[in-house]
């Protein structure tokens, strides 16, 4: 039998759910709000439901929001006609990082894939938003560029060749398709990544 309140139990069960988050670590917060002040775990519990709540996917990008079109997409100071495309919504915290003023800096907007190609998970093609890409960029006057920026392990440059041979097969005439600079370390992580290698990876992209 447990020492611990099976109440206890389930929360820190609910912690270790959480990504990069192991057994001492969910203990370790589980026992923090057990300590902490009823409002501090009233304002968790609150926030976590304005989450689920309020925030869904923009209708262009796909991206989390609050507001559809999103920030990004409605930014009028933004080059429409420069599209990086990313597997997931903390790529997009990654690259806006960087920022759009400063040299070397991204200008565009994005396009959120919800993933990557990976047979072993069962995620094909039809599972990611690849269509309406295809789609937003037919839809796109001028010529546009657009950056594949997938994670640089076998799934990301799997899901980066489909994506080069769907529009290379429909709409390549007027679309420069670029991929990131290799100083990215293989097998890395883009939301993990620093300013200073996410820049340069930026400013080094190759033509596909």
């Amino acid at each position: 039998m447990s020492a611990l309140p099976q109440v206890v139990q389930k929360l820190i069960e609910e912690f270790e759910k959480l990504p990069g988050v192991g057994p001492k670590s969910a203990a370790r917060m589980a026992y923090h709000y057990l300590r902490a002040s009823r409002e501090s775990a009233e304002r968790l519990s609150a926030l976590i439901l304005d989450v689920k709540n309020k925030v869904k996917s923009c209708e262009i990008c796909y991206n989390f929001t609050e507001n559809s079109p999103c920030s990004i997409c409605s930014d009028p100071g933004r080059n429409q006609n420069l599209l990086m495309v990313v597997e997931e919504p903390l790529d997009v915290v990654a690259f806006d990082r960087v920022g759009i003023k400063e040299e070397g800096g991204f200008g565009g907007v994005f396009h959120v894939l919800g993933g990557v190609i990976s047979p072993v998970n069962s995620v094909g093609p039809e599972d990611l938003r690849i269509s309406e890409l295809i789609k937003r960029i037919e839809g796109m006057q001028d010529c546009v560029e657009i950056i594949i920026a997938t994670n640089p392990n076998l799934e990301g440059e799997a899901t980066a060749m489909y994506i080069y041979e769907e529009i290379k097969n429909r709409v390549l005439e007027r679309v420069k398709i670029t991929r990131l600079a290799r100083g990215l370390p293989t097998g890395a992580d883009l939301e993990y990544a620093d300013y200073t290698t996410l820049r340069r990876a930026i400013e080094g992209r190759t033509e596909l």
